[in-house]
């Protein structure tokens, strides 16, 4: 793997895997409000948030989702790679202040296709709090 291209479909094999790890900031929650234009007032309004079931602001699902974007574009496959499509469950929160361990790891691989499907799962502490499937198309050396 270099810096401009990840790796390559000859070069993965099942059970590999990559993580990142990330805290979640206020800053974080806003500028991804203002991005996507999602102001929800779960995330960006705090006496709002006081009145729901979280009894505070939450961080949206979607940027747990780029959290694993992050390990795809970055790690692995990393810089090449396609995302083609993507199934997400979202099981619990993100707080303002936690720490996201995003972790991709290897299920399938069809180098005739040049697909790979990839096991998905964002934590906090040893909560799993978004989970699913990536696939991703891949550069081959030939």
């Amino acid at each position: 793997m270099t810096d401009l291209h990840g790796y390559y479909i000859e070069d993965l094999s099942e059970g590999m895997s990559a993580s990142i790890e990330r805290t979640v900031t206020e800053a974080d929650v806003n500028t991804f409000a203002e991005v996507t234009g999602d102001d929800n007032p779960v995330h960006v309004n705090a006496e709002y948030a006081a009145t729901t079931m979280f009894k505070q602001r939450i961080a949206h699902g979607m940027l747990s989702a780029g959290y694993i974007s992050a390990v795809l574009g970055t790690k692995m496959p990393g810089p090449g790679a396609i995302y083609v499509d993507q199934q997400l469950k979202f099981k619990a929160p993100v707080m303002i202040g936690d720490t996201v361990t995003t972790t991709a790891t290897i299920l399938e691989i069809n180098a005739r296709r040049r697909r790979v499907i990839l096991k998905t799962v964002c934590s906090v502490a040893d909560k799993v709090v978004a989970e699913g499937q990536a696939t991703l198309m891949v550069d081959s050396k030939g």
